[in-house]
């Protein structure tokens, strides 16, 4: 090979190495916009902040140093470790990954030792998966194993050489997360279009559940608009959290609801959104007739007080129970069916009919939202439903539209500063009002 080299001719040999020198200076120095980069974004970020990032056009504008610290990596792991996984299948049991790992029995008996903190590791199940870090020698260092999306458990070695347990909790990330539609058809298929959960739709109606009977006082052009939580970790979604502000507009009335500390919601002035009593005592459903003093009676074919709501749902619906009271009727006759009356504060007394069945007997304190019952077609009735009955010192009232007592409201400081937050939150929610209803102004114009 050198006797090639030497018969190049003399010039060729110095362009060739000259060549080589330039070359080598222009890949390793830095260009000016990776300098310039470098040195710019790091004065101005503050330490222990989130942000959000641009990611680069191409590979050439990363740093060697900015592509090494976007690397993902195991929270605290050992990287002098070697590391296997090992998925579960099907009739493993921790015996057998154990030796797949060739670590022996006598190891896991000694992890195992560890009593309750690891007894999770005894019931695996198919496409679960541990991981094994060994060092040079092939000797068990560290265990870990995903209890969940959030938590993985880790089995390691002291300094003493002796195995401990522990919890590793990943950092969840909230994102705020904004819904909002119309009402065309029925509050459901509104939700579901919004793109909302069916656990996030009944929560929405149980916040306004107080104020609004979301099976009869729904109506085409009602909306509403929803500001709540979502969960990343690792920058993968995980599930949505808490609503943490919602606005539900009904028949022109505007009713707004924000989540405080306490996992409650109130109103933006801080009076609670929790009154003595529901609403409705079974979740929206059909409706089969509204509250008519004059109703026509189904059966008897005459003008009829019909001094209540009924409300058309399966037969078993559960029943429950409007307000915090004491049973003081529980029986059948061949009129109401069975039927249960419940005595409140404040001479109030409410009335269910028609039941399937009773779960409360006369004499007992029932809390509200506690299953009474179960919605049926006993009495004197057409169909199933149950008929729900208002009544005020003798006096039967409208539950749709009397007003209700509600839960104390936040007071002094407490009150002054949700109130602040609170105004802040309904005005963000309001600008993404505004935004997505320009939006779909400018997409509507831009259609064909």
């Amino acid at each position: 090979m050198r006797q090639l080299v030497t018969k190049i001719p003399k010039q060729h040999r110095v362009l060739i190495v000259a060549t080589s020198v330039f070359l080598s200076i222009v890949l390793l120095l830095p260009s000016e916009q990776a300098s310039a980069s470098k040195g710019s974004k790091s004065d101005s970020l503050e330490i222990g902040k989130r942000y959000s990032l641009d990611i680069p056009q191409s590979a050439e504008d990363l740093t060697l140093e900015q592509a090494i610290s976007e690397l993902p990596a195991l929270p605290e792991e050992d990287l002098s470790l070697n590391w296997s996984v090992l998925q579960v299948q099907k009739g493993d049991a921790l015996s057998a990954l154990f030796k797949k790992a060739n670590i022996s029995q006598q190891v896991m008996l000694d992890v195992l030792a560890l009593g309750n903190s690891v007894k999770t590791l005894t019931r695996l199940f198919p496409g679960e998966q541990l991981e094994f870090g060994l060092n040079e020698t092939g000797e068990l260092q560290e265990l870990r194993y995903a209890l969940n999306h959030l938590t993985t458990l880790r089995v390691s070695r002291n300094a003493e050489g002796n195995f401990v347990a522990e919890e590793l909790k990943k950092e969840v990330e909230l994102r705020s997360q904004f819904a909002s539609a119309e009402i065309r058809s029925n509050f459901w298929s509104a939700g579901i279009e919004a793109g909302l959960s069916e656990a996030q739709i009944m929560s929405l109606a149980g916040i306004f559940g107080w104020d609004i009977d979301f099976g009869l006082d729904i109506r085409g052009g009602d909306s509403f608009s929803v500001l709540y939580e979502t969960q990343y970790v690792d920058g993968e979604f995980i599930s949505n959290g808490n609503i943490v502000a919602a606005q539900f507009q009904n028949q022109g009335h505007v009713y707004q609801a924000v989540r405080h500390t306490d996992g409650n919601y109130y109103k933006p002035d801080g009076a609670s959104m929790r009154q003595a009593f529901l609403r409705a005592p079974v979740s929206f459903q059909y409706v089969s007739s509204n509250f008519n003093p004059r109703r026509l009676h189904p059966v008897l074919g005459t003008v009829r007080a019909h001094n209540g709501v009924d409300y058309v749902a399966p037969v078993g619906t559960p029943i429950m129970a409007a307000g915090d009271g004491r049973v003081i009727a529980s029986t059948y006759n061949n009129v109401n069916g069975h039927y249960v009356f419940i005595q409140h504060a404040n001479n109030i007394v409410t009335k269910y009919l028609h039941l399937s069945r009773r779960d409360v007997k006369q004499g007992d304190r029932v809390r509200q939202g506690q299953a009474i019952g179960r919605l049926g077609a006993t009495g004197r009735v057409t169909g199933a439903h149950l008929h729900y009955e208002f009544v005020i010192d003798g006096v039967h009232r409208n539950p749709r539209t009397v007003k209700l007592p509600q839960a104390t409201p936040l007071q002094g400081k407490e009150k002054q500063l949700f109130s602040q937050q609170a105004q802040q939150i309904i005005a963000q929610l309001a600008t993404k009002e505004r935004v997505l209803l320009a939006k779909t102004a400018t997409d509507a114009t831009a259609a064909p």
